[in-house]
């Protein structure tokens, strides 16, 4: 009775949990539908709201997930997965003496491990849907072998997803929704604990700690991987730009400015970079069914043609790579996305010193950082 009235409770929050942030001026209110009066979100508020959101999504998914059939939603709960959890941790950070309670790292725990469970599920669905789009031209080359893959690869997804329903089980995500909402009621919530009216100068260091840690480890991979542009330092790039994107999307929601180009630069690396990690993924799985004893003896020639397959795709990741190598480094675009990072790690992150602190915040309307504290 308990995990039905959670999903229901998650399923009804969540309509609204793809919404577009509404737009809070300096001094100005935010109605609520039906409300009797209006009441102003105050920044830590309002991130409050946002993780209450990603979830609601996170959690009204685990049911078409379950169904088994729907690959979007094996997808868009792995996003709202990672959105939730960086927002967890901007609210209390993994490590420190704001880490929050055992529970809160519990559940970012249990929250990573629902991701890493549809993981391969999600490569599947990948490949299938690249198979079939290329089965479906009248003129497919080497169909024969796209058809083979294709029945690999659905049997690879059946006993993945087996595996991966059984574990999402174990989990108990709706025991967890519970436990998450009552974290982030505002009286446990950083909101109440310094500075000024919400916090505000301590959302501003919070974010900026955080920003600091994920740009840093993006910076390190990206350095690693120019350097040695290998699957092991191409993926670790992948993993360290959604950690900084998806805490750029709450910075977005809370209108820090130029925090919009700053993401939209991110997603352009991810795309870059998850294209070529499809065909890495591809390799694998294609190289693997041609490893099986029963293949090679059976299908010698056709075994041969997977590997030319797999030859004329080196070609293809080599020139994803480069992309990769052009639009960091020294690019224009990598150079401004490291100069606003500059600057709001500049605006945002040391505390001002007695008697500036009035200076400071004439200051922060001209730099990218938070909405400017309000009196």
């Amino acid at each position: 009775m308990q995990k039905q009235s959670a999903m229901r409770i998650a399923v009804k929050r969540s309509e609204g949990a793809c919404e577009p942030p509404r737009r809070i001026d300096s001094g100005s209110v935010a109605p609520q539908p039906g409300a009797a009066e209006q009441i102003e979100l105050w920044p830590w508020d309002r991130v409050l709201d946002r993780a209450k959101r990603q979830l609601d999504q996170y959690i009204s998914l685990e049911a078409k997930v379950l169904q088994g059939r729907d690959p979007e939603a094996i997808h868009d709960i792995r996003v709202a997965s990672r959105r939730l959890q960086q927002v967890l941790d901007l609210l209390f950070p993994p490590t420190g003496p704001a880490s929050g309670p055992t529970k809160v790292r519990k559940i970012r725990r249990t929250i990573r491990r629902s991701r890493r469970a549809l993981s391969v599920v999600r490569n599947c669905d990948v490949l299938l849907d690249q198979a079939a789009r290329i089965l479906a031209r009248k003129r497919a080359a080497r169909r024969e072998v796209w058809t083979a893959f294709r029945d690999f690869v659905g049997e690879r997804r059946e006993e993945s997803f087996r595996k991966a329903s059984r574990r999402l089980s174990k989990l108990n995500l709706p025991a967890l929704y519970l436990r998450l909402q009552q974290h982030l009621e505002p009286p446990a919530a950083p909101a109440a604990q310094e500075d000024l009216p919400g916090g505000e100068m301590n959302l501003r260091r919070r974010m900026a700690e955080s920003l600091r840690e994920t740009w840093s480890s993006l910076e390190t991979c990206v350095i690693q991987a120019r350097e040695t542009p290998e699957a092991p330092s191409l993926h670790a790039v992948r993993i360290a730009a959604k950690k900084v994107r998806y805490l750029l999307e709450v910075a977005h929601a809370l209108e820090v400015p130029g925090s919009a180009e700053a993401v939209a630069t991110l997603r352009r690396l991810q795309q870059h970079l998850g294209d070529w990690h499809d065909l890495e993924v591809q390799d694998e799985m294609m190289l693997e069914m041609i490893a099986q004893p029963s293949f090679l003896t059976d299908r010698l020639e056709l075994a041969m043609d997977v590997e030319r397959l797999v030859l004329r795709n080196r070609k293809s990741k080599f020139g994803y790579v480069e992309q990769f190598l052009r639009v960091t480094g020294n690019s224009q675009e990598w150079l401004r996305l490291n100069g606003w990072v500059r600057d709001f790690l500049a605006s945002n992150e040391a505390s001002p010193p007695a008697g500036e602190e009035e200076s400071r915040n004439s200051q922060v309307s001209q730099s990218p950082a938070l909405p400017p504290p309000r009196a």
